[in-house]
């Protein structure tokens, strides 16, 4: 079985770099200037705004409290999910991490989510923001927000929905 049998390559053309149109350019250094100017100017807009975000949570949390159906529930998820991305642009670590531990708790968890479990992410976002906890350097802040990880991780593998 030793026959030879002539090899052909193919090379199929390259059909994105044709329509992105061959290598792309270098990086626009001013625009880049002109994005973190106006980003700098925002910037005084940040706490009025992830204000308003925890508004929005406290709120969705109340409804929740009073009616625990699915889309109260939803509504619960929808601001810790939206404040989970805020809070990092808006320099607030912790608070992302903390509200990423109240997404995963509400979504991952399909019987009832504990209410105290709720409160206290909840709460403790708004204490981190009003504290103006801009770094994760406060070892308080860290402990709880770990705390409040591991009181998911209860909840989840309790109710057999995994950490």
């Amino acid at each position: 079985m030793s026959a030879k049998h002539p090899i052909e390559i193919f090379m199929p053309p390259n059909m994105l770099k044709a329509k992105v149109g061959g290598r792309i350019g270098g990086v626009d250094v001013a625009a880049l200037k002109r994005a973190e100017k106006a980003l700098d100017e925002l910037k005084g807009e940040f706490g009025a705004w992830i204000n308003d975000d925890i508004a929005r949570l406290v709120e969705a949390r109340k409804t929740y409290q009073g009616a625990q159906n699915d889309e109260n529930r939803y509504d619960l998820y929808r601001a810790s999910h939206d404040l989970r991305g805020q809070a990092m642009t808006f320099g607030y670590p912790l608070a992302a991490r903390i509200a990423a531990s109240l997404c995963k708790l509400l979504d991952n968890n399909q019987g009832s989510a504990p209410q105290t479990l709720i409160d206290a992410h909840v709460d403790a976002i708004g204490i981190v923001v009003r504290q103006n906890m801009k770094d994760d350097s406060d070892r308080t802040a860290r402990a709880l927000a770990g705390e409040l990880e591991a009181r998911v991780g209860e909840v989840l593998s309790k109710n057999g929905e995994g950490a």
